[in-house]
């Protein structure tokens, strides 16, 4: 049987993070796996709702996510985060407190281009007029994983693909 795992999604806003984390969901849960997707967006409006976007309160945020994955992989189920997670040090920090077996780190590797194309929630145009401070990809940095297990670069290839190589990965 398959162990639960970690599988933290980190990517540009617009890079299709949540909208893998659901379809990966979906299909572990056919395959009667328990999950729980930890997305970046309900997090700040539940959990970490008292923090902000300053690299204190970011490594902050990742920090109680993985907190929250390492339950329950300890509870048995997969944990799927969606979350930018843009520096390095704070998604090692991540792999510290899930544990190094049990995080997968996937770039979901949209370029800027194309995320700021789908612009979702209008958040790009908002920070290119200086209305979003720190804004991840605009005036924060985002810190490409040099050694993820596995990159997606959602502009190239469909949610279907995406999907099928994650759950090759995981092998479920």
């Amino acid at each position: 049987m398959t162990v639960a795992k970690t599988i933290w999604l980190t990517g540009l806003p617009g890079a299709g993070k949540t909208t893998l984390a659901r379809s990966l969901e979906q299909a572990l849960f056919i395959r009667g796996r328990s999950c729980t997707v930890l997305d970046g967006d309900e997090l700040r409006r539940g959990l970490c709702s008292d923090l902000g976007y300053s690299p204190a309160d970011r490594s902050e945020n990742i920090r109680r996510t993985a907190e929250v994955a390492r339950l329950l992989n300890g509870a048995g189920a997969f944990a799927i985060v969606a979350l930018i997670s843009p520096l390095a040090a704070d998604r090692a920090q991540a792999r510290h407190i899930v544990g190094t077996q049990q995080m997968i780190e996937v770039h979901v590797a949209a370029p800027l281009e194309t995320c700021e194309a789908r612009d979702p929630k209008g958040l790009y145009a908002r920070a290119r007029r200086g209305e979003v401070p720190d804004f991840t990809g605009i005036s924060a940095p985002y810190e490409v994983p040099l050694n993820p297990e596995l990159s997606l670069d959602t502009s190239a290839l469909s949610p279907v693909t995406c999907l099928g190589r994650l759950m090759t990965l995981l092998s479920v």
